[in-house]
């Protein structure tokens, strides 16, 4: 992304000004959170410091690029100067709106982790994360990204994942600056929340989508359909499914889709081209639910061809081809972080209390939504889509169960 923008850059003899037009607007949407010219300034060094090429944005780095003679000032700002990161946070939502919000876009929720030595940063512990593939002592957050029809994308709320232990050791809280007012949730109560906070905010969207993690939290789910979110969300092979023949697991209910059901879609683009599978639909056991499946066309490791299930649900009647869009649509949280962490410093902090970990990840967000806007706007425009007939995963052409498998 970075490097689009650098392209444009390049483009125009003006482009530095323009680039710096860009920057003052939006963090004139942001000025108001930081309570004096003072504060300011240090935020808005901070977020310029971010958006830098430095090779790592720490409190150092950033001091350096700024012109300070230590990291004490930036230090300050992240831990104890007066400003408000939840206004900013939303600020953030209201910029990204602007420039690429969508009705049908997809509020995707992930989790990212941050890998920490030692015990005393808030909320860090043993615990799995998909950045390492495996159990480590790190940090995790939860984030809310939103992605639009035409892959604009951009994270527009974060949650600190407080473990269990912490919580309730308040001592170890207090030390770390976690109030009294924090207590344990798990990641799809904080996705919950942050998804309240988006309907309540106004922000455009149709869907939302997510890991096995939130597909399979029935809480979660049990809350979305409450307020007739539609979603799609992965869940494991071993999900229970209910059906109108009774329950059944969804790599079962996928083993009795016919040949002729499994329809070839690309649910988004890659860097290779179409993100092309076979995919099939099989009524559940309500006129709004679907399990929906996911096949690949070249055997893994393995030498089978992969399967992948996601409950789905929807107040309203959806296409197999629409399903299948939102579910390519959640990578697009996946490219927010590698984005966030190669180019705006995301995982660079050196911070260990509550508040500094919302601060920084906050102004992380900033420099990244500011980045992905202007990505977006250097695009050329697309071409119009040509219709095409989706193509049938088997040369049955007579379009048995051409939307509901069983």
């Amino acid at each position: 992304m970075l490097g689009v923008m650098e392209g444009s850059r390049a483009g125009a003899a003006d482009a530095h000004a323009a680039w710096s037009e860009s920057f003052n607007e939006l963090f004139a949407q942001v000025a108001g959170v930081f309570s004096n010219a003072h504060v300011r300034r240090r935020g808005r060094a901070y977020v310029l410091g971010l958006l830098s090429q430095t090779e790592r944005k720490n409190s150092w780095q950033l001091a350096e690029f700024a012109g300070e003679p230590s990291p004490d000032g930036l230090q300050r700002l992240l831990n104890f100067s007066p400003w408000d990161e939840d206004a900013c946070r939303d600020a953030i939502a209201r910029y990204v709106m602007r420039a690429v919000g969508d009705p049908g876009a997809v509020l995707a929720v992930d989790e990212t982790g941050f890998l920490k030595k030692g015990r005393m940063s808030a909320g860090v512990a043993r615990q799995y994360t998909g950045t390492a593939g495996r159990v480590e002592n790190c940090q995790v957050g939860v984030f809310l990204a939103y992605c639009a029809p035409d892959g604009a994308r951009a994270l527009i709320d974060r949650e600190l994942y407080i473990p269990r232990k912490w919580a309730e050791d308040r001592e170890r809280c207090a030390a770390a600056g976690i109030g009294g007012d924090v207590t344990f949730a798990t990641k799809p109560k904080l996705a919950e929340a942050m998804i309240g906070r988006a309907v309540q905010a106004g922000v455009p969207f149709k869907w939302v989508a997510g890991d096995e993690a939130y597909g399979g939290n029935p809480g979660l789910r049990e809350w979305l359909e409450a307020e007739k979110i539609p979603y799609v969300l992965a869940v494991a092979c071993n999900a229970m499914i209910e059906t109108k023949a009774g329950a059944k697991r969804a790599d079962e209910l996928a083993g009795l889709v016919p040949a002729g059901a499994w329809q070839r879609l690309s649910c988004a683009d890659g860097s290779k081209g179409p993100r092309l599978y076979d995919w099939a639909l099989v009524a559940a056991g309500s006129d709004d639910h679907w399990l929906l499946a996911r096949r690949s066309l070249q055997p893994g490791e393995k030498g089978n061809l992969e399967l992948a299930f996601y409950r789905c649900y929807s107040p309203r009647p959806v296409t197999l081809a629409e399903l299948a869009a939102v579910a390519g649509a959640r990578w697009g949280v996946e490219d927010c972080f590698a984005e966030a962490k190669g180019e705006a410093g995301l995982d660079h902090y050196q911070v260990r209390r509550y508040r500094a970990w919302y601060r920084h990840i906050t102004l992380s967000m900033l420099a990244h939504a500011f980045l992905a806007v202007a990505a977006h706007g250097a695009r050329p425009a697309p071409a119009l889509p040509q219709p095409q007939e989706p193509v049938p995963a088997s040369g049955n052409t007579d379009g048995e169960g051409t939307e509901k498998g069983t």
